[in-house]
């Protein structure tokens, strides 16, 4: 069975939340602080974080940055209505997704279905996956080439390595430091226009539009994401 870790101190509202996903066979614990729920997660596996962003003492966004210093699960983040603001900031400190409260419960759930979906796609244990597999393209780890629409492709390290870093991380928005980071390996410099052109040439190979891809979105102002409806 599935579980997630809701961080979030309004005690009711959590409950509520842990009495509806057990209602989709998928377990939750509370935390109702930040430093709790990093312990916890030191304590339990999780497939999900749901993430308050408005707790006293130590918020939501200082918890999401001690979160993803040490993990790579999915992180869904509550914020306040028409705080376009925190939704920013928080996509770009490597939360995944964001919901406003209030909310629907099924939204909630269904975000929270999608987002477990995608995390155990791409981290499977057991061995058996060497290729991602999306609508028209199929991506292979031990050629690094990808088959589209375009033809077949064996990409050179940089242009494979960004693209399965994307395609890892389906659905979330990626910053171009955190794209530098993981593909070079190294801390950041400005070499915005170094990824740009990568990208450019990757749209070239696998979008059958690159002017309007279906693949590699652009997320103005932000980085880029790998479309999760593919």
């Amino acid at each position: 069975m599935n579980k997630i870790l809701i961080i979030d101190d309004d005690k009711e509202l959590c409950e509520l939340i842990r009495r509806s996903v057990l209602q989709e066979c998928i377990e939750a614990d509370c935390c109702y602080s930040g430093r709790s729920g990093l312990l916890q997660l030191k304590e339990k596996e999780y497939q999900l974080v749901i993430l308050d962003v408005m707790m006293p003492g130590f918020d939501g966004f200082e918890t999401l940055e001690q979160i993803r210093k040490e993990s790579s699960l999915p992180i869904l983040m509550f914020t306040s209505k028409n705080d376009s603001a925190s939704k920013v900031r928080g996509l770009r400190a490597g939360a995944d997704d964001y919901l406003t409260k209030p909310f629907v419960m099924d939204e909630l759930i269904a975000r929270i279905v999608s987002l477990i979906r995608r995390y155990t796609r791409f981290n499977q244990t057991d061995g058996r996956s060497q290729t991602f597999d999306f609508d028209g393209l199929t991506i292979d780890f031990n050629s690094r080439s990808v088959v589209a629409g375009n033809g077949e492709f064996e990409l050179p390290p940089k242009e494979f390595d960004i693209l399965l870093f994307l395609a890892k991380n389906q659905g979330r928005i990626l910053t171009k430091r955190q794209i530098y980071e993981n593909v070079w390996g190294e801390d950041y410099v400005y070499d915005d226009s170094n990824i740009m052109a990568i990208i450019s040439r990757l749209r070239k190979k696998i979008e059958e539009n690159p002017s309007s891809p279906r693949y590699i979105q652009t997320v103005k102002g932000i980085g880029y994401r790998f479309n999760k409806e593919v």
